[in-house]
């Protein structure tokens, strides 16, 4: 279940203010909010950004709203 409707609405942003910030048309936006397609990684990514939270808990799979920390990983 995604949390997008919750998100939106708790920052007082209509399903249009989301799209133009997304650069979509508002009816993708609301199929995705409404579950009719699924989330693109990439928008889960800039949505996690803009609302300053995880993936995880956009797509609920942890109930913590705190982002995680940024860290760079080396790669060996």
């Amino acid at each position: 279940m995604y949390r997008l409707k919750d998100l939106r609405e708790d920052n007082d942003l209509s399903q249009k203010n989301v799209a133009d910030i997304l650069n979509i048309p508002t009816r993708t936006y609301s199929s995705y909010e409404n579950e009719e397609r699924s989330l693109p990684i990439d928008i889960l990514i800039k949505l996690a950004r803009f609302y300053n939270t995880s993936s995880d808990f956009i797509i609920g799979l942890t109930n913590i709203s705190k982002p995680y920390p940024n860290r760079k990983i080396k790669i060996k």
